[in-house]
């Protein structure tokens, strides 16, 4: 069992097994990191084994370690939510590369400075899809695919109807939809 003592944990990654982890562990080594994890695998994958170990190693007052942000995130949204998941439990983070220290007011502000600017980005995302769909509703068109032809889909049922060729033929030949031409055969259909 470890002391309650605060201690620096790092953590190494590398997306490939080809890759090398040397660089990393010698810079969280000089660091003066306690204990390494290091994973081969890529940032996004799902299951990251060593990653996991590292958080369930991790307690309150210790501070992870990583030469760079990358190293231990997948996105943006998985940083600020790691941060967040990190300060209720009463960990730091310091990235070696980038110079934060979130146990300093510089370093947390940094990370708050992150989720305004991708707060922001979100919102200018939505506000430029809006004014996007209002230009194009203003010009009569609106959302979606664009409606298949229904002289195309007359032309698909005569064939379907008359002709030996299967439904994946014609439509392939026609350029339609087997959903769009199934339902349309359907709505043809008397009651």
């Amino acid at each position: 069992m470890r002391e309650s003592l605060s201690h620096k944990i790092g953590y190494a990654r590398v997306s490939t097994i080809g890759q090398n982890l040397d660089g990393q562990l010698d810079l969280l080594r000089q660091a003066g990191c306690d204990k390494i994890f290091s994973d081969k695998v890529s940032g996004v994958a799902v299951s990251r084994p060593e990653w996991d170990k590292a958080l369930e190693y991790l307690r309150p007052g210790d501070v992870l370690v990583v030469t760079e942000l990358s190293r231990m995130t997948r996105s943006l949204m998985h940083l600020l939510q790691l941060v967040k998941e990190f300060e209720d439990r009463g960990v730091n983070i310091i990235s070696l590369r980038e110079n934060i220290d979130t146990s300093t007011a510089t370093g947390r502000a940094f990370m708050h400075i992150i989720g305004a600017i991708n707060q922001m980005e979100r919102e200018l995302k939505a506000e430029r899809a809006a004014a996007g769909r209002a230009a194009a509703k203003a010009r009569g068109k609106s959302g979606g695919r664009p409606r298949t032809d229904q002289a195309k889909l007359e032309h698909a049922r005569v064939l379907y109807e008359n002709s030996e060729q299967s439904a994946q033929a014609i439509c392939d030949s026609l350029g339609i939809g087997r959903r769009t031409f199934f339902k349309y055969l359907a709505q043809c259909r008397p009651a």
